[in-house]
């Protein structure tokens, strides 16, 4: 079958292979989390600690919080996703719901009252972190999990999730270009309270345009994969059950755990980079820029490679040599600038530090495929061993493993900073103690490199070989032909 007839009329005989237009399409949706969540939320550390003047531990506290409503919307979004029979296919319907309520959440987590006190302030990030993060689920669960059902070749789902990469980082790029050249330009850059309204209205006014194409784009394809059959339990009933039968699956436990800790690790890191940025590297806005762009570039340069790389090398292998370039990254130049055997700062230290995040970045891309890739690998072994697909259960835990980098490792970060005493007239005005640099600098690098390094030892246990795979896959095939055939048999004898 070639891809123009996989969109006109995909089967489960043959391996599904999207045509270009829809995954095209696709990859627009990822405008909401690359361009909305790891981009935009990025700022709302320092929003809200340098800025506005909130206790880290506070901001921490309060998106921890919207991490625990995580823990029970992403699996209830994942079973609902898995479960819905309509006209759309069983992706769409959510997608659609949560496009726009996810654009006005973020618009408003921008948009705090000014004159609010600590208190105020805490429950306003709380409050709208939570929706926000609740809203991101019900778009981004199903539509992860309609990638995953898009394709189901072992090589031909990497491609599915590169477009989506790619089109993350443009989403990145775009939205660090809005930041930097348009809302923190000029002397006062990040400190400039006025710019973080418009810019998050902007971004939400982005997400929801692209959000909509997408919908639009991959409706007609989405329609025709095949839908679940009835379930005659409610959600409430079956969802524990559920949720015990996927962790049965021992691909999935290591894919989840090892993704929860690397994200904590990422999230760590980057909620501690502006800081870094403006009090350790004493950066302007267009250096900033200019390194976003160089980590964006790395990623986007290991993310073409991925899909070539997974063809004659196992995805378990890609996701090891990502994070221990991740890791490298993290390690080498601090310890530098902490020992004091590098201390450049300003426009002296924009190369080394951009190439620096370039190399992480490669290590960061071919993450982004192999993990979403693998994920679906073992939810055709949960179908293999439970005799149920479980997509939206799968890319709910993955979802939850990435926010998990805006929420406990902006939480570790939180604590940290006040830890450190890093004072609020420190962050708005004078310039830090070098001990308290140093302590910065640690926080962001080794702190995140032993966290990286734990994420390792859990992924190394993965089984799931390419060749194990495709044996599931085959016998998938001649199950469904099967079942198949014994329906037609059963309709022309009745």
């Amino acid at each position: 079958m070639d891809s123009t007839a996989s969109a006109d009329a995909p089967g489960q005989e043959a391996e599904l292979k999207p045509p270009v237009t829809v995954k095209l399409f696709y990859s627009l949706g990822q405008v909401a989390q690359s361009g909305g969540f790891d981009t935009a939320i990025g700022f709302v550390f320092f929003y809200y600690t340098a800025v506005l003047g909130l206790s880290g531990a506070l901001v921490g506290a309060a998106l921890a919080i919207s991490l625990a409503f995580d823990a029970i919307v992403d699996p209830l979004i994942g079973s609902w996703s898995d479960n819905i029979r309509s006209r759309l296919g069983r992706r769409l319907p959510l997608m659609i719901l949560g496009a726009p309520l996810l654009c006005v959440t973020l618009g408003l987590l921008f948009s705090p009252p000014s004159g609010l006190s600590q208190g105020p302030l805490f429950i306003w990030l709380a409050v709208t972190s939570v929706a926000a993060r609740s809203c991101i689920s019900i778009f981004n669960v199903p539509y992860i999990a309609l990638g995953a059902e898009m394709a189901t070749g072992y090589v031909e789902r990497s491609s599915v999730v590169a477009y989506r990469a790619i089109m993350g980082i443009v989403a990145s790029v775009v939205v660090t270009a809005l930041a930097f050249s348009l809302y923190f330009s000029g002397q006062d850059g990040l400190r400039k309270i006025g710019g973080y309204a418009g810019f998050g209205w902007t971004v939400a006014l982005l997400m929801l345009v692209c959000t909509a194409v997408c919908c639009v784009g991959v409706a007609r394809y989405a329609a025709r994969l095949p839908q679940t059959t009835s379930v005659p339990t409610s959600m409430v009933r079956r969802l524990p059950g559920e949720v015990l039968e996927i962790f049965s699956n021992r691909s999935f436990r290591i894919l989840f755990l090892s993704a929860v800790v690397f994200y904590v690790a990422v999230g760590l890191n980057a909620t501690f980079g502006n800081h870094l940025n403006v009090f350790v590297w004493k950066l302007s806005g267009g250096a900033m820029q200019t390194l976003g762009y160089s980590y964006l570039g790395g990623i986007l340069a290991g993310i073409p490679m991925a899909p070539l790389l997974s063809r004659w090398m196992e995805k378990r292998t890609m996701v090891l040599l990502g994070l221990g370039m991740v890791m490298v990254s993290w390690l080498l130049v601090p310890a530098l600038r902490a020992s004091g055997l590098w201390t450049a700062s300003g426009d002296d230290a924009v190369l080394i530090l951009a190439l620096n995040l370039a190399f992480a970045g490669i290590g960061v891309g071919f993450c982004a495929i192999a993990y979403p890739s693998m994920m679906a690998d073992a939810a055709d072994e949960h179908e293999n061993l439970f005799g149920r697909r479980r997509e939206g259960l799968y890319f709910a835990g993955l979802g939850f493993a990435a926010k998990a980098a805006s929420g406990v490792g902006v939480l570790v970060a939180g604590i940290a900073l006040d830890l450190m005493r890093f004072p609020k007239e420190i962050a708005l005005a004078a310039a830090p103690s070098e001990a308290l640099l140093v302590k910065l600098i640690l926080g962001a690098g080794p702190l995140a490199a032993m966290l990286a390094i734990s994420a390792m030892v859990l992924f190394f246990p993965y089984a799931l070989t390419r060749l194990r795979h495709d044996r599931i896959a085959e016998e998938l095939r001649s199950r469904r032909m099967a079942e198949r055939q014994s329906a037609l048999k059963e309709g022309t004898l009745g």
